[in-house]
């Protein structure tokens, strides 16, 4: 059953530290992140994500371009968005872009879509905040209709119509495999269900066992829309080390200098040590530590929120390149594994206490039966002969 299962790394392509301490150029990060996703492919990940930020921390702006060249120097792995933000781009465009990549790639690629935690791209591509649900809404609702491939006749409040269309280059197998992230809101939840479109849950603080809630609601949602179940991801942050200490020791400055610029521009305090670790612990949501303490981590959210995948987001601030080489290599040989094992124990846990409880339903069926078949005889007795 552990085969049921996928694992990505996702990064953002922030701009990491170099040998000197000093930060790197954007274009040396670019190149950086290539060679990260060639080593996911390498050790057998199942996907290789990249997020889309528009701002000097990060030096991806255009992830399809750097999904592409990565396509070129990959031969299994899925290259996907973490995520793409749908509400201020084109959908026709982002998913002729996507329809793209999956050709180049042979059938690889996935977009994740969202409405993303960071706003800069609102001004800069001349959208207006006010209207950011409402972009989201309703172009969602035009790429959703681009899925099919067929002929799209589609009328919006905030884009030109669309009269018998058909976008290029069509998908070569199938649909382009399309998931929705969500950062927590039941609204969200019920938003991609609508669409019957997979979800991605953004953990990314606190105790990923308080998502079981909305995991559920989704798929309720689902049947209620008449939609078949589908697969559920997590996308939590991480770092993995030969020992917790030294995970914790090397990622603590960056994850600080990271988490306290954004906290600054969006009023929160800054972050201390002990939130750090509180969030590296059982019960938060960051994965930083040994093999073994990130792999236990991760199969208790899996099966907390009954996720099919875990997608680890494996940069963090200025994180030096090697070190996340390190990190990929560790989770992809050695927490993987580890976490296969322990999901594998689990769901044959499972199926033993299903079965146990088949039984017993069954011997009470048939006890009742057997009761009710003596009772029908013993009345058939009671009654006169003719």
């Amino acid at each position: 059953m552990s085969e049921r299962y996928e694992f990505g790394v996702d990064t953002f392509g922030d701009v990491t530290s170099g040998a000197d301490g000093g930060l790197l150029p954007h274009a040396q990060v670019l190149r950086n992140v290539v060679e990260e996703a060639v080593l996911a492919d390498r050790l057998g990940l199942d996907f290789f994500g990249i997020g889309e930020h528009h701002r000097v921390d990060f030096a991806v702006s255009a992830p399809e371009v750097v999904l592409g060249t990565i396509a070129g120097r990959t031969e299994r792995i899925h290259l996907g968005s973490a995520v793409t933000v749908l509400s201020s781009d084109d959908p026709v465009r982002v998913y002729e872009r996507f329809a793209t990549l999956d050709g180049l790639s042979n059938g690889r690629a996935e977009v994740i879509l969202g409405r993303g935690s960071f706003i800069e791209s609102f001004p800069l591509f001349g959208f207006e905040l006010n209207q950011y649900q409402e972009l989201f809404e309703e172009k969602l609702n035009l790429f959703s209709a681009l899925l099919p491939q067929e002929p799209v006749t589609w009328s919006g409040q905030l884009r030109s119509s669309l009269t018998d269309q058909l976008v290029f280059p069509p998908v070569e197998h199938g649909r382009l495999k399309t998931w929705v992230g969500v950062g927590g809101s039941p609204e969200s939840v019920v938003r991609a269900a609508h669409y019957g479109l997979p979800l991605v849950l953004a953990i990314i603080g606190g105790s990923p066992a308080r998502f079981a809630p909305l995991a559920d609601l989704y798929r309720r949602a689902l049947d209620q829309f008449g939609h078949p179940l589908q697969p559920i991801a997590i996308h939590s942050p991480g770092f993995i080390a030969d020992s917790d200490a030294e995970a914790l020791d090397t990622l603590w400055p960056h994850y600080k200098v990271s988490i306290d610029r954004i906290g600054r521009e969006r009023g929160w305090g800054a972050v201390d040590r002990d939130h750090f670790e509180n969030e590296s612990g059982p019960n938060g949501a960051l994965y930083a530590g040994s093999p073994e303490k990130v792999a236990v981590k991760i199969a208790e959210a899996m099966r907390a929120v009954g996720a099919t995948r875990f997608d680890m987001k494996y940069s963090n601030g200025a994180l030096p390149h090697e070190a996340m080489m390190r990190s990929i290599e560790l989770y992809a040989t050695e927490v993987v594994p580890r976490v296969r094992e322990l999901l594998a124990a689990a769901d044959a846990a499972d199926a033993e206490l299903s079965a146990v409880a088949d039984l017993g339903a069954s011997e009470r069926a048939a006890s009742e039966l057997a009761a009710a078949d003596r009772a029908d005889a013993a009345a058939s007795a009671d009654q006169p002969a003719d």
